[in-house]
């Protein structure tokens, strides 16, 4: 039978982590035709979540330091909703002249896998940067919850779907990331979606759900201050910001792990030299050792690409959440 989901209204806000960045202005060779006179206009960094996210925490400093580079005022607009997919449909419909931007991450990929969409993922947008890559986390309730995953996983197995989890939405990286952690465990999960993380905090911190997958940036003050539990991080190797915490891998036995990327795309069509100095600018930012500590506050460490390796990931990380959504047949309606 298909997983089918329905969504589930729900209202979060935060307040986005005040950081700036300074990056020296650079002369421009502008030995590439179209990279000479843009940008002409305010560029716009698209965030297709509500403020107070990871997204939010990684665009925030981009644009302070491109607006000093570029000489141009450079926004972050927040368009939350469907998952990413509305944030992500602006952008794909927008004029191709790189003045509007997509802070995206790996939502982005799993988000049009699941919902109908306007744009298709691989072919309506061009890579330009990715900036960052970090594992998530997987939080327990703070009073009589699970210690550890291989509780969990141990728990499931008896008791199929009695097990809750968190998201920040359907279709979300979270939200895929648990579905093939399941698949690949034998066990069966339910999933309450939020739209957006305060929420599901709210929820969690009230003992309505059991589990919260999400990224240590969108929780790092409850962490911070022993409110939650953290009980595994989801990526391949031990994170350093805790490394006697084993990974789900080492803790269930199950051969499965995920970090999380974001990145900035542009519509399909933005010129290659546009793209170019962005990639460059972009590395540049991400390369500073202020911007570096700032991702290593929030669980996350810069991993920059050029064009042409990020567009071969995007059309890999593409490749994955698809035999995921096909393998567990799910659908949302």
């Amino acid at each position: 039978m298909p997983r089918v989901f329905h969504r589930r209204a729900a209202i979060g806000a935060g307040l986005a982590l005040p950081f700036i960045v300074t990056v020296a202005a650079r002369a421009q060779s502008g030995s590439q035709s179209g990279s000479q006179t843009w940008p002409t206009q305010p560029v716009r960094l698209v965030v297709p979540f509500t403020p107070g996210g990871s997204n939010d925490a990684v665009a925030r400093p981009i644009a302070d330091a491109l607006q000093q580079v570029l000489g141009r005022p450079v926004t972050v607009d927040n368009r939350p909703g469907a998952g990413s997919t509305i944030g992500a449909a602006f952008v794909a419909n927008s004029s191709p002249d790189g003045h509007t931007l997509l802070i995206a991450s790996s939502s982005f990929v799993t988000s049009s896998t699941i919902h109908r969409t306007t744009y298709d993922a691989m072919e309506s947008f061009e890579a330009v940067a990715r900036v960052c890559t970090a594992p998530m986390i997987v939080v327990a309730k703070p009073r009589g919850g699970f210690a550890n995953m291989r509780a969990v996983v141990e728990f499931a197995r008896a008791n199929p779907g009695r097990v809750q989890y968190g998201t920040a939405g359907l279709g979300g990286i979270g939200h895929f990331a648990m579905e093939s952690f399941c698949l690949d465990a034998g066990i069966r999960m339910e999933v309450i979606p939020y739209a957006g993380i305060s929420p599901s905090t709210t929820d969690l911190l009230a003992g309505r759900i059991e589990l919260l997958i999400t990224t240590m940036a969108s929780v790092k003050g409850l962490v911070d201050a022993g409110t939650v539990p953290v009980i595994a991080y989801t990526g391949l190797e031990r994170s350093p910001f805790a490394p006697d915490l084993p990974t789900i891998r080492e803790q269930t036995g199950v051969d499965w792990a995920v970090d999380v990327w974001w990145g900035v795309l542009a519509p399909r069509g933005v010129p290659r030299a546009v793209r170019q100095r962005l990639n460059t600018e972009i590395n540049a930012i991400i390369g500073t050792p202020a911007y570096a500590r700032h991702l290593r506050a929030e669980g996350a460490a810069p991993a920059p690409l050029d064009l042409d390796a990020f567009a071969t990931f995007l059309r890999t990380d593409i490749a994955r959440w698809r035999r995921v959504a096909a393998a567990v047949n799910l659908k949302l309606e």
